[in-house]
């Protein structure tokens, strides 16, 4: 199965490599890069997941891309979408989403990857929706959906159905970006 190549100024979203393993490893056992995830990953955990990327790929022919920064790092983590596994109230539907190792931050890495998953979802796919979510505190993740466009209704904000009530982190934000708010964006 040929995975799509995404190519922005810096960045290649790109199908993932054995290599990627050991490093994707490293990013899911990191306790900041997970602050807002259940809880760090052990090596046979973070291997599993990226099995599971893999399958999506295969699936849905879209999925969460490895990253490289072209010239500087073979791998950063992943941004792309994927089709959430659980209900709510805005399912079924795809989610944009992105993990990078904690020396990638503050660079627009996540953006700009997210900017390009987006073109593929609309253009491409061509999805009606994409939405995002994350905890309340997540506020570098939420800047990036907010410099996507993605408007937040606080009305749809939702406990996270794979999470215990009374688990701190089931409270979540949900952005949804409308395909037409999308090309709007895009005309100005």
């Amino acid at each position: 199965m040929s995975i799509p190549i995404l190519k922005t100024a810096r960045l290649c979203l790109r199908q993932w490599r054995d290599d990627d393993l050991a490093p994707f490893a490293d990013l899911n056992a990191d306790p900041r890069a997970m602050e807002f995830m259940p809880k760090v990953l052990s090596r046979a955990e973070s291997d599993a997941l990226a099995e599971r990327i893999g399958e999506h790929f295969a699936r849905h022919r879209f999925g969460l891309w490895a990253v490289e920064v072209t010239g500087v790092a073979d791998f950063i983590g992943f941004v792309g979408l994927s089709i959430p596994a659980f209900e709510a109230p805005f399912t079924p539907c795809v989610e944009i989403g992105w993990r990078l190792a904690c020396e990638h931050w503050g660079r627009g890495y996540a953006t700009e990857g997210a900017q390009a998953a987006l073109q593929f979802a609309f253009e491409a796919l061509k999805l009606d929706e994409v939405v995002s979510f994350t905890v309340p505190a997540n506020t570098r993740s939420r800047r990036v959906m907010e410099r996507l466009g993605m408007p937040r209704s606080p009305a749809e904000d939702f406990d996270h159905p794979m999470l215990a009530e009374g688990h701190p982190l089931r409270r979540h934000v949900l952005y949804r970006l409308p395909r037409r708010t999308w090309e709007e964006s895009l005309a100005r």
